[in-house]
């Protein structure tokens, strides 16, 4: 009855069916395997955000400096190494804390191999018009922690669009920086856990909480189900025409194919 299995055109019908069954459930793998390592990233950020003494170097969270930073990053509490580069410090003004107006002082930290890191040390009132006195920053090599915040946009809080006198920057961007400093820097910035005396730790966005299920987890599980579920469809038309041409061939045995008729 299922002699024509063998045929040269069952045959190759069958290795193709085989073949799209193997490749969805490659990529259905591949899938569940990008959820479980988004998931499993959330988790560890959640626990660094608890736990001391985890923070993680820059480097190491943007890769260098070749990553930009995303939902599964803003708000890590990460470390980093440098040198305070004091001549391009910058006043990020119409910044409110406790509801007070000021300025964010961000401090560039030179890295002995890779980008400069974005460091606001703090924060300190004062209006448009008035003189501002800050700490100096410290000399020599320091390790800053802190945490690591995306990149402002113009329809940020507090963003201002330009006019601005030298030494102040309106948003802390790439876009932005890159206009004056004279090296690369690191995408966002780092907010100090520590301020010095005379200036205010800033507000953070921290980490996402929960179980750690982003949405992009969760599409990489919908991707996940949705390989698996053309995978299973494969399998069930295979098995539905080998039964239809089984029936034919049965109905022609017994004389009942309405094309003999």
């Amino acid at each position: 009855m299922y002699r024509f299995l063998l045929t040269s055109r069952w045959l190759g019908g069958t290795v193709v069916a085989l073949v799209a069954i193997a490749v969805c459930l490659w990529l259905g793998s591949w899938q569940l395997g990008r959820f479980e390592d988004r998931a499993s990233t959330h988790k560890d950020g959640g626990s660094s955000a608890k736990a001391p003494g985890t923070a993680a170097p820059l480097a190491s969270v943007l890769h260098g400096g070749a990553d930009q930073v995303g939902t599964d990053t803003v708000g890590r509490e990460v470390i980093v190494t440098g040198s305070y580069d004091p001549a391009h410090q910058l006043l990020v003004p119409n910044r409110t804390v406790d509801g007070r107006n000021g300025y964010y002082v961000l401090t560039p930290l030179r890295t002995a191999d890779g980008p400069a890191a974005a460091i606001v040390r703090g924060w300190v009132p004062g209006s448009p018009d008035a003189s501002v006195q800050l700490p100096a920053a410290p000399s020599g090599q320091v390790t800053v922690a802190g945490r690591l915040q995306a990149p402002e946009s113009s329809g940020s809080g507090g963003a201002v669009a330009g006019g601005l006198p030298s030494g102040q920057l309106g948003t802390i961007s790439p876009a932005t920086l890159v206009n004056v400093l004279p090296y690369r820097s690191y995408d966002g910035w780092v907010a100090a856990d520590a301020a010095p005396s005379g200036l205010t730790a800033v507000p953070t966005v921290q980490p996402q909480g929960g179980d750690g299920l982003s949405l992009r987890a969760f599409q990489n599980l919908g991707y996940t189900l949705e390989w698996f579920v053309f995978a299973g469809f494969v399998v069930f038309m295979w098995f539905r025409l080998v039964r239809r041409e089984a029936e034919m061939l049965q109905d022609r045995a017994l004389g009942l194919d309405p094309a003999l008729d």
